[in-house]
């Protein structure tokens, strides 16, 4: 399949040539870039699919919920609603997207929000918050964001840098010079110096941009309705294991170092999970003769498996979801929480609430 993408380079061509013409116009102006008395930072990444974007805005909510009052905003991708909504307690994966529905069940003291057109959404909040976290909005470039985290994933480091349909990049690759941190995510947790270097020397920042790298913390595992349990991977036979995330391997790695017997149901990143679906699962699941045996899904896959009509079979299934978080290498969380904390500090006072 790879090597089809190929006969689609013709027209990543024509598509990178609209994409540099489009960030050309909002660099000059003649595309209107809105910026807000507030301090707004803006985490993405080039590339399609999953760099560790909803780790990093977790670990920004933790960093900021307790000082400020603050809203994330994001898309709402997967979503069957439209415009601006904000999220309740009770409102599903399917009104406001899987990642939104994420952060609200578990930070349900923020504002949560999703709106397609970012600077309508940032006008609906900037009166009551004084901080706004954009999820998924590199691209965005109809928000000026003050504060840029541009993210690439280790595992894609060393591909090819093909603009979409041929290959993943969202963008050129010298769109990287609009961030203001750049952190590698999914490394090893022991990621030697000399391929620190290495991977520092493909990336090529700027000299006024930092190269953070994060690893993926695994956290205990915990049931449906957010109650950590007492399973313990390392005692579990079989593991049924169900995805619909864009890169399952990471996952699949750490699960693999426990057990081998691992029966992966994957599914495209988004997936709507329909009955069939989980009564698949549910059947095989059955079936299996072992012991010990669990099912384990993530977080975000979790918030789609909520969905009322699948109720009836997911409420029968022993689920267990496994939440991350994110590492910092090299000792340098301080350094990385210093220099968005000063970024936020510095327009406090622009703020209409303190």
């Amino acid at each position: 399949m790879k090597y089809l993408r190929w006969l689609l380079f013709p027209f990543s061509l024509l598509y990178g040539i609209i994409v540099i013409i489009r960030n050309w116009c909002f660099d000059a102006g003649i595309f209107k870039s809105r910026a807000f008395d507030l301090p707004v930072v803006a985490v993405g990444n080039l590339e399609l699919g999953g760099a560790g974007k909803s780790p990093m805005t977790e670990y920004l909510i933790r960093l900021f919920k307790g000082n400020y009052n603050l809203a994330t905003l994001s898309r709402g991708y997967g979503r069957k609603t439209k415009g601006f909504i904000l999220a309740q307690t009770q409102t599903t994966a399917g009104e406001i997207g899987d990642e939104p529905a994420q952060f609200k069940n578990k930070f349900p003291d923020i504002t949560v929000a999703v709106a397609e057109k970012r600077v309508k959404g940032i006008e609906q909040l900037q009166t009551a918050h004084n901080l706004i976290i954009l999820d998924d909005a590199y691209q965005h470039r109809a928000v000026k964001s003050g504060f840029s985290i541009l993210l690439f994933d280790y595992n894609r480091i060393r591909e090819p840098r093909l603009l979409l349909p041929a290959g993943n990049m969202r963008e050129p690759y010298s769109g990287r010079k609009r961030a203001d941190i750049i952190v590698i995510s999914k490394c090893p947790a022991t990621l030697p110096p000399h391929e620190q270097a290495a991977i520092k020397k493909r990336i090529k920042p700027l000299a006024q941009q930092v190269i953070f790298f994060t690893s993926i913390n695994y956290m205990p595992l915990h049931d449906m309705d957010g109650t950590v349990t007492n399973t313990v991977i390392d005692d579990v036979t079989t593991i049924f294991l169900l995805t619909g995330i864009a890169n399952a391997e990471p996952l699949l790695l750490h699960l693999k170092k426990q057990t081998p017997h691992i029966i992966h149901h994957n599914y495209p990143d988004h997936h709507q999970f329909s009955l069939k679906n989980i009564s698949k699962l549910a059947d095989d699941f059955l079936v299996c003769t072992s012991q010990k045996k669990i099912i384990i899904t993530t977080e975000k896959d979790a918030q789609r498996l909520g969905e009322q009509e699948l109720m009836p079979v997911t409420k029968k299934l022993p689920i267990l979801v496994l939440p991350i978080g994110i590492e910092f290498l090299n000792n340098e969380q301080k350094q990385f929480d210093k220099l968005v904390t000063t970024y936020v500090r510095e327009y406090k006072e622009h703020s209409p609430i303190h």
